[in-house]
């Protein structure tokens, strides 16, 4: 016996799965792009599917996160000669 239903069927099944469409806007990250991308997967699953494909997704976009604070930044800028304190003896002259 199988445990597929002939596609037209599933159609016609108000419980089968229904992809949400749910717009997702690219963020210009393809790494973060592709781990949204991927909770599509989760719209042709029924509901205990779901848990696995959200894991992931949490898990990809966390690590590409993570290798945003590894990356060296830009060096700080050094303070400006008009934010420096003056010197404790500048104001006890005589």
């Amino acid at each position: 016996m199988s445990d597929t239903v002939p596609e037209n069927e599933a159609e016609d099944d108000p419980a089968a799965p229904a992809p949400l469409a749910v717009p997702r806007t690219p963020t210009g990250n393809a790494e973060v792009d592709a781990q949204l991308d991927r909770l599509s997967d989760a719209d042709h699953l029924a509901t205990d599917g779901h848990l696995e494909v959200y894991e992931d997704v949490h898990r990809g976009l966390r690590d590409a996160l993570t290798a945003l604070d590894a990356r060296p930044g830009p060096p700080a800028p050094s303070p400006s000669y008009a934010q420096r304190a003056p010197s404790p003896s500048y104001g006890t002259r005589s």
